[in-house]
């Protein structure tokens, strides 16, 4: 998957990318679930290349064009966690909940359930970063 951006912010350890609106979602099998195609908006981190090492050595400056690339099963990979996961677990936790409560301690239960799933989401940001691995390229 490939977005065209525009660095927005650079820090010491990571830069912010500010994704366009991409013509190459109208293609794209997940583009009901990602988000990304809805809104000129996105923005993404990635990891600084200077800081960590990456197979470039360019140096990037704000307002400068770059490609966001990544892989297109990792894509998937993030819309299942994002979306898919929690819809299933909010489900099941609701059918479970069911048979032993009423319907709406069952109801309220299914949606605090999903509390400390996106809070376990958060605390593994460090993982997900190294697992959804992002590359960075000047456009010339």
């Amino acid at each position: 998957m490939r977005h065209s951006g525009t660095i927005s912010k650079i820090t010491n350890s990571t830069i912010t990318v500010a994704l366009e609106a991409n013509i190459n979602c109208e293609s794209c099998k997940a583009k009901a679930a990602c988000g990304v195609s809805e809104s000129n908006d996105k923005e993404i981190e990635i990891d600084n290349p200077l800081v960590v090492p990456v197979h470039t050595n360019q140096a990037f400056q704000i307002n400068e064009p770059v490609d966001v690339i990544m892989r297109e099963e990792l894509g998937l990979k993030a819309v299942f966690w994002a979306y898919i996961f929690p819809f299933i677990f909010m489900i099941s936790t609701l059918i479970i909940g069911s048979f032993y409560l009423s319907e709406w301690q069952a109801g309220l239960l299914s949606l605090a359930a999903l509390l400390p799933y996106y809070i376990s989401l958060r605390l593994l940001n460090s993982f997900f970063k190294k697992t959804f691995k992002v590359t960075l390229f000047k456009l010339t």
